[in-house]
């Protein structure tokens, strides 16, 4: 499927909401623009990460003239030392979903997807005490145990690679005694069922898509990505929500001092290389009934 038959396919239903997921680096902002721009959609944030304010270039939020060309929303809309959760997203993306035309919704974060399209349990907050309890055994090395520490159902379930996925799972289960999965397990129906959208899921394969990862990070750095980590340094806080872009925190080493430019670089890149493999994997387990593009093609 080229980027003319993507287009062309979403220009003849303008009223169904254009859904674009894929990895890191695959293109798949550009592509959005590309349908937004030559059909006046909207386009929308799907990426837990950009939606923080503080990091505009190392979490490759749209430019100023990628937002000129196309209305972009729920991009750096949060303060970076506030909690943001997929139902906060999906309570502010629901109301825009009936727009004329549709919007289009690209992301990365394959749980925003699958709570627009497959319903999202309301589960009551995390206290604050909570948070810390588990923000603090986390970043002691406590991955393995708070894992060990869920319902099977839920163990089964998850990206247990993922820390911000078994640190949620874990605050559930404590908050409120019952496991993530059964809390999913009974869910009302979703804001956006799958047969209303019009979805494709990126294929970047990794022989193409390691490339341009590491390029992507030295274009951020050529871009001011230091630069960024100095105005975050004297507010940085390793338990901000925010604090988790890939590369943050290597870059706040480097501009205390504390760590050579190109060992953080190094250390990004195989972060984000390996951010992007979980990514896949849960495409593929999960959206195997969108429409697959390959990315190399368009």
């Amino acid at each position: 499927m080229t980027l003319n038959d993507v287009i062309h396919r979403c220009a003849d239903a303008p009223n169904r909401p254009v859904l674009i997921a894929g990895p890191t680096a695959s293109g798949k902002s550009s592509l959005a623009l590309a349908i937004a721009a030559d059909q006046g959609r909207m386009i929308i944030n799907a990426d837990a990460i950009q939606v923080f304010e503080n990091w505009r270039i190392l979490t490759a939020r749209p430019s100023l003239e990628d937002e000129a060309r196309a209305r972009h929303k729920f991009y750096g809309h949060v303060p970076g030392d506030q909690d943001y959760s997929v139902g906060a997203w999906l309570r502010e993306v629901r109301p825009l979903l009936s727009n004329d035309p549709a919007p289009v919704i690209v992301g990365g974060t394959g749980l925003y997807f699958t709570a627009l399209t497959e319903g999202l349990a309301e589960i009551p907050p995390t206290p604050p005490e909570g948070r810390a309890r588990a923000t603090a055994w986390l970043s002691e090395g406590g991955l393995d145990g708070m894992t060990k520490a869920l319902d099977p159902a839920t163990r089964v379930r998850i990206d247990t690679a993922n820390p911000m996925r078994v640190q949620r799972a874990w605050e559930v289960l404590q908050t409120t005694g019952r496991g993530l999965a059964d809390w999913q397990d009974n869910t009302a129906p979703p804001a956006l069922p799958l047969f209303e959208t019009i979805a494709f899921v990126m294929d970047a394969p990794k022989e193409w898509l390691t490339p341009r990862i590491e390029q992507r990070f030295s274009i951020m750095l050529k871009d001011g990505a230091l630069d960024e980590a100095r105005t975050n340094l004297n507010s940085w806080n390793p338990a901000h929500p925010s604090a988790k872009a890939i590369g943050a925190a290597e870059l706040i080493e480097v501009v205390a001092g504390r760590l050579p430019l190109d060992e953080a670089e190094n250390r990004a890149t195989i972060a984000t290389r390996q951010f992007a493999k979980r990514q896949r994997t849960w495409f593929r387990a999960r959206m195997k009934d969108w429409n697959v593009i390959s990315a190399p093609n368009l």
